[in-house]
């Protein structure tokens, strides 16, 4: 369950705001204030349910008499035609928080559908699919929580949460053993993670108690020769230009999870639509 933090709050107060700033004045100058109606959401198209805890979040904030209700719940699928949620309250605020409501669940529905178009793909292979950094600017908390209601699984939230030596660091310290040398001399209460470009690189990177070591754009026969000579000493992260018709390819070659930036920068919104009727 996505609980919504003070944080997320604001991001959602400040996308009314750029909404509706000083009011909805079609809404102003054709409904009358005490006029009730019932908004329902309808999907257009098959997919994974994600957002309702925004979207009742944003009604209720409109008019705290609003009554909103769901069908399913987040991570749920909806088929073509499906009604899954309906609110009940003044027109005015149905109208003015619709396209906001709209908006995010639209998205991460269309993330958390993208995502699960993976996971079907992977099918029953050990192989779990993870998220990436690339995200939209300000709404990761959102992204990740929609690549959950797919069934993927989160990478770190941000630069703080794990340490992942990447190539650039690599570079500055001046070669792979080096920056290892750093790090493990250091007091550590984070996981550790090291991308490596080559099979060289990940002999080395072998001989530290890493959480994880990932293979950065290695082909499938690279792939599965860092299978065979981490023979499961550390877990394999496959990274690099994964996407829906790699990623069965990927997991084939036994790797332990892939990394795919498309789930939150390459995904197809799902079709939801708003409409009001009379009580």
């Amino acid at each position: 369950m996505f609980k919504l933090e003070d944080k997320d709050k604001e991001i959602i107060n400040r996308a009314l705001e750029e909404d509706i700033a000083s009011g909805d004045i079609t809404s102003e100058m054709t409904l009358d204030d005490n006029k009730l109606m019932i908004g329902e959401f309808l999907a257009k198209d098959d997919g994974i349910i994600c957002g309702l805890y925004i979207a009742r979040y944003i009604f209720r904030k409109l008019d705290n008499h609003t009554v909103f209700k769901s069908t399913i719940e987040d991570g749920k699928t909806v088929k073509k035609g499906d009604v899954f949620a309906t609110v009940d309250g003044h027109v005015k605020a149905l109208l003015e928080g619709e396209r906001t409501a709209l908006n995010f669940m639209q998205r991460m529905s269309g993330i958390a559908t993208t995502t699960n178009q993976y996971i079907k793909l992977i099918g029953d292979m050990n192989c779990k699919l993870l998220d990436t950094r690339k995200t939209t600017p300000v709404l990761r908390r959102f992204e990740k929580y929609a690549v959950i209601c797919g069934g993927g699984f989160n990478h770190r939230m941000g630069l703080y949460d794990m340490i992942i030596i990447k190539d650039n660091h690599i570079k500055a310290n001046g070669g792979i053993k080096k920056t290892l040398e750093k790090v493990f001399k250091q007091k550590i209460n984070v996981p550790i993670e090291i991308e490596v470009k080559n099979l060289e690189e990940l002999k080395i990177a072998l001989d530290y108690p890493l959480s994880r070591i990932m293979i950065d754009n290695f082909s499938f026969n690279m792939m599965k020769e860092a299978v065979k000579i981490t023979n499961h000493r550390i877990p394999l992260e496959a990274s690099g230009g994964i996407n829906i018709a790699t990623v069965n390819s990927v997991c084939k070659t036994g790797v332990d999870c892939v990394s795919c930036g498309a789930l939150t920068h390459s995904y197809k919104s799902l079709d939801i639509s708003f409409n009001v009727y009379e009580k």
